[in-house]
């Protein structure tokens, strides 16, 4: 490891490491609103769900169960992978880390490949947001992947900082971790909302 590699670890008088909330408070005042945002949508869900139960199960049945696991493994995979590049990226091991972002950013990517082959799937079998249950995971579906996208740039983003050895900050990289892990997050209420809740 050289030193432009290396970041150096924050520490008290005492010489013990300091504990602090990672990243930046603006990220997750972020974070948070768009989560408020989120979970309007989802207790107005819940709402015409419980006005319509018969409908909505009738129409769930013709999701992908196994695409939706498969995609909430390769989120999960992918929030590991950004978690294991945020402590390399505190302990120095730049490299692993830039490592780390980029197989993140693969996960999400094949997500998004996935999801639009399942978007493309209900589409030719008819099923459009003229029934309501599709208008819902239209849009719940659609909003996610528009973060996951703004994600993809996120992780880009720090890659170009973990390469930039003048300006690299261990914030940033908590800060788009946390993005991340927000992205992963929803996709799980959604895919217990969508795919799994009878």
């Amino acid at each position: 490891m050289t030193r432009s590699d290396s970041v150096p670890a924050q520490a008290d008088s005492a010489g013990q490491p300091r504990t602090h909330l990672p990243g930046d408070g603006h990220m997750w005042v972020m974070v948070l609103g768009d989560m408020v945002i989120f979970g309007g949508y989802f207790v107005v869900f819940m709402i015409y769900r419980a006005m319509t139960p018969g409908e909505f199960l009738a129409a769930q049945q013709h999701l992908d169960l196994n695409i939706g696991v498969v995609n909430t493994v390769v989120l999960l995979t992918s929030s590991w992978c950004v978690a294991r590049g945020v402590i390399a990226t505190r302990t120095g091991r730049i490299r692993q880390a830039v490592r780390l972002v980029w197989a993140a950013g693969g996960c999400g990517v094949l997500f998004m490949l996935l999801k639009l082959y399942e978007w493309v799937s209900q589409i030719r079998s008819g099923r459009t947001n003229s029934e309501l249950f599709y208008s819902f995971y239209y849009v719940l579906t659609g909003v996610h992947l528009l973060h996951v996208a703004i994600g993809l740039v996120v992780l880009g983003v720090l890659v170009r900082e973990l390469r930039n050895p003048a300006g690299r900050r261990v914030s940033m990289v908590e800060s788009g971790a946390i993005y991340w892990h927000m992205v992963d997050l929803l996709w799980v209420v959604i895919f217990a909302l969508l795919y799994v809740m009878r």
